[in-house]
């Protein structure tokens, strides 16, 4: 019932609110958008508050994104692993301020992995800031079709065994590799200065920076440099930009505003970085070395048809489908004089 008096009273409780919020520097930060006065509330009910807060103003995943913030402000990854009695303690005074800070970035849309500043990523917890790219739930999916690939070929087995990521972002691709790979070692190539920041740090947190080389170089312009310092590998994997350039307006705020676009629009075929990826990858591959491509559905055919035509020294293996059954995975091998 209290939580209900609250939230029927928030129309007039907000105005109050406004000119402290902007002294305190959150007004901005929602996009000047209403939010909800700071009141000590226990933790249940700033979580409906504001969850209340996200729906009436469209924010998807009204829910989950209180949730996830009300409990990283308690130390947890989830409400779910909370003492249920948690629930019904009051919030102190830092812990209410923090949540009110936190939740007027992701009133204005700022994706919750940026808010709250990390984000698991298969069996690993990874840094999170803008304008880094955050990886998806697909890029897990690539992550495990590679461990396959690593097994059936009993590569997993064989000493000094390498791998190149290029277009890295936080380094969630290789990091995920070498943490289930004790004796791989990797380097991670990305254009971006604060992608390249965010992957040594990520590698130095997770204790793996000894075995990680990461290079800020950009694959359009530097080709004489990856092919000299980057290879040979036994394999390459990327998640590349893949986006139709005219799909880029269509995206949600959330990626519009915070993501880097150069990570995401892969020109007007969305083939722009892909296609010196697949005339890099036979020089950087070792003899029957396999590429790994994240990419959009529409463009397996065309891959495919692009290295059987053009005989660039790959030969296109298999389309794997993700999760939701779209085909979004290509994996190719290096044909070739051995090494």
């Amino acid at each position: 019932m209290e939580v209900l008096i609250k939230l029927n009273r928030l129309g007039c409780a907000v105005r109050l609110h406004k000119g402290a919020a902007r002294r305190q520097g959150l007004h901005s930060a929602s996009g000047g958008k209403d939010f909800p006065p700071i009141s000590r509330l226990n933790v249940q009910q700033a979580t409906v508050l504001w969850e209340q807060q996200f729906r009436q103003c469209g924010v998807p995943e009204p829910c989950l994104s209180s949730q996830y913030i009300m409990a990283h402000i308690l130390g947890a990854k989830t409400m779910a692993s909370l003492d249920p009695v948690i629930m019904t303690k009051e919030l102190t005074d830092v812990q209410t301020h923090q949540f009110w800070e936190l939740c007027s970035k992701r009133l204005a849309r700022m994706p919750v992995q940026y808010v709250i500043e990390e984000w698991d990523f298969r069996d690993l917890t990874l840094k999170m800031r803008p304008p880094v790219f955050i990886p998806r739930p697909e890029t897990e999916e690539l992550v495990g079709l590679v461990l396959a690939g690593f097994q059936s070929r009993q590569d997993s087995r064989v000493p000094g065994l390498r791998c190149l990521e290029l277009c890295c972002g936080s380094g969630a691709i290789s990091l995920s590799l070498l943490h289930s790979l004790p004796q791989l070692s990797a380097v991670a190539v990305d254009r971006s200065p604060e992608a390249v920041n965010l992957t040594q740090e990520n590698a130095l947190r997770l204790g793996l920076q000894d075995r990680l080389e990461v290079r800020q170089l950009d694959l359009t312009v530097d080709r004489a440099v990856l092919l000299k310092e980057c290879g040979p590998v036994n394999t390459l994997v990327s998640n590349p930009p893949y986006l139709f350039s005219q799909d880029m307006a269509s995206l949600e705020p959330e990626i519009l505003r915070f993501e880097d676009p150069a990570a995401l629009d892969g020109g007007a075929d969305g083939l722009q970085i892909i296609g010196h990826i697949l005339t890099l990858a036979p020089h950087l591959l070792k003899n029957g070395g396999l590429l790994y491509l994240e990419v959009d559905p529409r463009h397996p055919p065309v891959i495919q048809q692009f290295v059987e035509k053009e005989k660039i020294g790959l030969q296109y293996l298999q389309t794997n489908n993700d999760i939701t059954n779209r085909p979004r995975y290509c994996v190719l091998q290096r044909r070739g004089a051995e090494d």
